[in-house]
């Protein structure tokens, strides 16, 4: 496995997500919810998801945009979201394998490829 070395030294496992994978919440107070990555924080490991874990931030206003209250999605550590499964819908774990030279991910529940 690839990984990479942040500020304090240390390695960083690959993430198994990547931006579009659709992702269910299974832990914390946004349990059971469904949303696409929308970018993925390698050397922190958590991922944003549309639609989950929204807070609100008070932004000032600039000259193009007034300011108020917005409400934006926060990031969410990697370990409490898991893939959904492109043929059964259902959460699943995400393996690696070799297929004609090239590394791909693939569903541990159904053995399909993933993207």
């Amino acid at each position: 496995m690839s990984a990479t070395k942040n500020n304090s030294g240390q390695k960083t496992p690959k993430p198994f997500l990547r931006r579009g994978d659709k992702v269910i919440v299974v832990a914390g107070s946004d349990k059971g919810k469904k949303g696409q990555v929308v970018e993925v924080i390698r050397d922190k490991q958590r991922v944003i998801v549309e639609d989950v874990n929204i807070v609100k931030k008070h932004r000032k206003p600039t000259q193009n945009e007034p300011g108020g209250i917005v409400e934006i999605p926060a990031p969410i550590h990697i370990s409490n979201v898991m893939l959904i499964d492109p043929k059964s819908g259902e959460p699943t774990r995400v393996g690696r394998r070799q297929e004609d030279g090239k590394s791909v991910r693939y569903a541990k529940k159904s053995g399909e490829i993933i993207k």
